[in-house]
C-alpha cells in the first residue's frame, strides 16, 4: 500500500480522519504508524497529500491530513479486454489500475467461456476491491469505469465506431503484419484479446470497426504478460 485511500465518510473534522479495518491494520503493522509518523494519503476522487498521526491505539487510528496535490494523470486510453479466467481478470484488472487506464471494457468471444461472465470476481464488490489495491500501488485517487459486453457483434457493430473514432485504433493480435507502435502521441483504443486470440471472424469485425491489428512480436503472449508489454510500448515515455 504506497497510499492510504481517504472516503468521506471518514473524516471527523474538517482535516482530520479516522482509519478502521484494513487500512488501520496496514498503517499500524506495515508503516509503523506511531504517533508524529507522516503518511502519504489521498482522497478517493479527489486530491493527494499527507497525514500525520495523532492518535492510534489497537483499533483506529486518527490522522490530521493535508491534501494539495493532484494525482497521477491518467492514460489517454480505452481497453477492451476479452474476458479473462477470472484468477488473471483479478491480477489485470489491478495492474490495468495501477497503470492508469480509465476506462476497461469488457468483452465476450468466441474463446471466453460462458462461465467466466458468472464469476465472483465480476461482482461489483469484488471488482471494486481489485481497482482499490491498483490505485493504492500507484498513488491514485480515481476509479477507473469497468462496463461489460456480453454480446460480441452488436458492441463491435454499434458502439465500437463511435469508441475508436479519433484515437489510435488497434487489436492486438498475434498474426498481424504491423508491429506495435511506440510512443504514441494520441488517445488509444486497444482491444486485447483472450487466450489463444482473437478468431478470424472476430478480427475481421473489429478492423471493420476501425481497428489495426498489432503485433508485439513472434512470441504469443499470455493475457497478464501482453497488457503491461502493449502499454508500456505505447506509452513508453
Amino acid at each position: 500500500m504506497n497510499l492510504i485511500l481517504l472516503y468521506q465518510e471518514d473524516f471527523i473534522a474538517s482535516n482530520r480522519v479516522r482509519l478502521l479495518g484494513r487500512r488501520c491494520q496496514h498503517a499500524r503493522e506495515i508503516l509503523n504508524a506511531a504517533n508524529g509518523r507522516i503518511l502519504q494519503v489521498g482522497l478517493i476522487g479527489g486530491k493527494t497529500g499527507f497525514g500525520t498521526v495523532v492518535a492510534a491505539d489497537e483499533h483506529t487510528i486518527e490522522l490530521e491530513v493535508l491534501l494539495e496535490d493532484e494525482p497521477p494523470s491518467p492514460l489517454s486510453m480505452t481497453i477492451i479486454l476479452a474476458l479473462p479466467r477470472p484468477k488473471v481478470f483479478k491480477r489485470v484488472l489491478q495492474g490495468l489500475t495501477a497503470m492508469g487506464v480509465k476506462r476497461i471494457i469488457l468483452l465476450n468471444t468466441w474463446r471466453v467461456d460462458k462461465s467466466y461472465w458468472q464469476s465472483p470476481a465480476l461482482e461489483p464488490r469484488a471488482i471494486g476491491e481489485q481497482l482499490i489495491l491498483g490505485l493504492e500501488q500507484a498513488r491514485d485517487t480515481v476509479l477507473p469505469t469497468v462496463e461489460r459486453q456480453p454480446r460480441f457483434k452488436p458492441f463491435v457493430e454499434d458502439a465500437l465506431p463511435a469508441i475508436a473514432s479519433g484515437t489510435y485504433a488497434l487489436v492486438a493480435h498475434p498474426m498481424a503484419p504491423q508491429t506495435c507502435p511506440a510512443d504514441v502521441n494520441q488517445p488509444v483504443t486497444l482491444a486485447i484479446g483472450p487466450e489463444g486470440g482473437f478468431t478470424a471472424y472476430e478480427i475481421e469485425k473489429l478492423t471493420a470497426a476501425g481497428l489495426t491489428p498489432i503485433r508485439l512480436g513472434k512470441r504469443p503472449l499470455r493475457v497478464e504478460t501482453a497488457v503491461p508489454a502493449l502499454i508500456g510500448r505505447l506509452f513508453s515515455s
